[in-house]
């Protein structure tokens, strides 16, 4: 897993934080217990301060930065979805980040909070707790439910578990021994 420091600047991980081979976390990334950073994410702490919560996932190719001197704050238990993309926000505990979402400078997204699938929360844009947002820009459209909660209660559960696992379970083997005539 490429860790760099940058001008100073180094990471601290969590012993129980799994953090993909092809993950690449740079500069100023604090990064709490049992979190899940997929394949291909960048957390880039260069010149801004990144923290990661307990528990959360970040899941594939997500990309996180902050803006000089300030700082990305996601909270614990949170779910960032493959391919989203956070810039010096701060996501609430419990919130999730939608595939492909966008959380831009200054915006807020509250505890419970759910930003659909490439849902653009624009900058200094504030999602209140318990609200499910979509679009572009994205807008409100209803309240997070007791059956949100257990669903997605299920998905954090998975990638926490996943964190314990992957350390154990990945192995990496050689092209040659899969591949067929």
């Amino acid at each position: 897993m490429p860790v760099y420091s940058f001008e100073g600047r180094k990471p601290v991980i969590s012993k129980t934080a799994y953090i993909a081979p092809s993950a690449q976390i740079i500069g100023d990334v604090i990064i709490g217990k049992y979190c899940y950073v997929g394949h291909g994410a960048i957390l880039r702490g260069d010149y801004g301060t990144i923290i990661v919560g307990d528990g959360s996932a970040i899941e594939e190719a997500v990309m996180i930065h902050a803006r000089p001197d300030d700082k990305t704050d996601i909270g614990e238990n949170v779910t960032v979805g493959h391919r989203a993309m956070i810039h010096n926000a701060t996501i609430k505990d419990n919130a999730i980040i939608g595939m492909s979402a966008t959380v831009s400078d200054y915006s807020v997204v509250g505890e419970w909070a759910i930003i659909g699938e490439m849902g653009l929360v624009k900058n200094s844009q504030k999602i209140p707790d318990n609200k499910i947002a979509i679009g572009v820009p994205a807008k409100v459209i209803g309240d997070v439910k007791e059956d949100h909660k257990i669903m997605w209660g299920f998905a954090k559960k998975l990638y926490n578990d996943l964190a314990k696992r992957y350390p154990e379970g990945q192995k990496e083997i050689s092209l040659e021994s899969v591949l067929t005539d």
